[in-house]
Parts: structure tokens; sequence; C-alpha cells
């Protein structure tokens, strides 16, 4: 029988762009993704029959084929019939601490390290590259989740380019447990908004990815200034989500009180994250947040930016 134990990220975005609209009807877009050491643990075990089962600690995760380490789990099986068959199913359990409906790639990071702890108990020899391509089938964020660090991604967001690693990021998390926004919600009602700025020629759409490849935000990456990561923070999907939701403006505020370098909403929501000038500093922000915003709903965290994505927590035989 074997065994693994991943260490499965969460992630931010530094930047998230809305350019237009695709064919096969996602949005092209423009982000910069960056891993967090807020993480889940991904337990693997052989189990002998041909099942796959998923069971998870945190009652609003199924543990059906609708959860995406189920569906990993599945494709790989579909992918690699002669592994399935000579080393049976798997058991999935999941160790939640990434909180669920945040826009932190929950979901997708647990079904990237069912990807890689597959590859691993099945001695597939997959390449990374091979493992974001299938990863690519499941989600967007999936094959940045395999790879973690700090990565540029564009068109639906499964196009990656990876930046330097920015890992000394000091970082603060807020969300309203009771809170969640659909990430297709957001996006279609940011359509219906906004698609009258799309752009929807090629060159225009390639030009504007390229601007992020080239501009400030990059830049700043790539000295490890975290000061001016925190003055270009962007997230078009604010402009749905605050209005929608006037406790994420709230929490913004909060977060703004306390002098960060940056503050924003991640994603489609309604997680909302500031960088911190140091790990005290961010310990008083969550102290300072706690006591303006006593809403026991309300959940903190203090975590750093990460240089990595799965990786094995320790391996079992």
């Amino acid at each position: 029988m074997q065994a693994y134990t991943l260490s499965a990220p969460g992630k931010i975005n530094l930047y998230l762009e809305i350019i237009g609209d695709r064919p096969d009807g996602f949005h092209e877009m423009a982000m910069i993704l960056q891993s967090i050491g807020l993480s889940d643990r991904v337990h693997l075990k052989s189990i002998g029959v041909d099942q796959i089962r998923v069971t998870c600690d945190h009652p609003l995760v199924p543990n059906d084929s609708s959860n995406l380490a189920y569906r990993a789990a599945a494709l790989m099986a579909d992918q690699f019939p002669e592994a399935f068959q000579r080393y049976g199913g798997v058991a999935i359990a999941i160790d939640k601490h990434i909180p669920v409906g945040a826009g932190l790639a929950g979901g997708s990071t647990n079904g990237a390290a069912v990807l890689v702890g597959l590859d691993l108990m099945w001695n597939l020899g997959l390449t990374q590259a091979d493992l974001q391509e299938l990863g690519a089938q499941l989600g967007s964020d999936v094959p940045f989740c395999i790879a973690g660090g700090t990565a540029i991604a564009t068109g639906r967001g499964e196009v990656l380019s990876p930046l330097p690693s920015l890992d000394c990021l000091h970082l603060v998390l807020g969300k309203y447990r009771n809170l969640s926004i659909s990430t297709p919600w957001a996006y279609k009602t940011y359509r219906q908004q906004f698609s009258h700025t799309y752009v929807s020629e090629s060159d225009g759409i390639q030009g504007r990815q390229q601007r992020v490849h080239s501009g400030p935000m990059v830049a700043a990456i790539a000295s490890r200034n975290p000061e001016e990561v925190g003055k270009l923070l962007h997230n078009d999907l604010e402009k749905v989500a605050l209005p929608a939701h006037s406790v994420i403006g709230d929490l913004k505020a909060a977060f703004a009180a306390c002098n960060p370098l940056g503050v924003m909403m991640s994603g489609s929501g309604p997680t909302v994250f500031a960088i911190a000038q140091s790990a005290d500093h961010a310990a008083q922000i969550q102290a300072n947040v706690r006591a303006s915003l006593p809403d026991p709903n309300l959940e903190l965290w203090v975590t750093q930016s990460t240089a990595s994505g799965i990786h094995i927590a320790y391996p079992g035989a």
C-alpha cells in the first residue's frame, strides 16, 4: 500500500485584468498569481479496489464527483487506465485550512495535489508540464497551483509565464465565513456591465497581455519591492463585487486604516488581503481589524507569500 500527504497552498491575485471575450465562452485574462502559505493537506492512500473515495473535514466541501479532487483522480484513471488497474483506487482525505468559497483556489489546489500525488503513487514519471496540461482540463487555476510561486497567467488563466520568486510578502487575509461569491456570477456580471470596454481583435488582446509582461508590477516583483507591489495591486472584479457586498468594502477600509503597503480583494472574492510591512505589522493589522470589526463571522489569517506550489509534506509506504 502506498500513501502520500501533500501540502496544497492557496493563491492570491496581485493583478487581475479582464481583456475580452473568448470563443469558448471564457474571458481573455491577464493576471499575476502568487502562492501563499495558507495551505490544505491532501492525504492519498491506495485502497486496492477500483474506487475513488473523497472525505473532507469541512462540512461545505462535497465528497462526490463534483469535488475537484475526485475529478482529478477520475481524470488520471481515465488517462492512465493500466496504472489504475495495476495500483487500484485511491482514498483522498482533505484537511481544509483554506477557507471555502474564498477566491483562494482552495478547490483547484486540492485537485492539483491529487494529480501530483497519483503521478508519484503510480510511478508515471510525468513532467510538470504534463501535469499542468492535465490540470487545465479541470480548471483555469489548477496549472498554476501545481507549480506555484509567482507567475503571469494569460488566456483563460492557464497559460503561465513564471516570474522571479516573490516570497517576501507578509500578508493578512480576511473573509466573512457566511459570505461567498460565485465565480461565474462575478464574471457574468462584469460582462453585463463592462463588455463595452472589451478588446475584440487578436492584436489588441495580445498587446494588452504583453503590457502586463513588461509592466511596472512585473518590475516591482523582479526587484522584490513589496512597497511597489502594494501600490500596483489591481483587480477588475472589485467593480462588481464591492457594490454587491458592502461588507467587502468595509473590510478593505478596515485594512487600509492600518497603513498597509496595499490592500485588495483577491480573485472573484470575497477574501480581502493586505500586504504588511513586516511580520509584526501583520500581527498588528490582524489585531486592529479584529477590534474594529468584531463580527464573529469574520475570519482573519496571517501568512506569507511562498515560492512553491504542490509539494510533499511527507511520504508513506
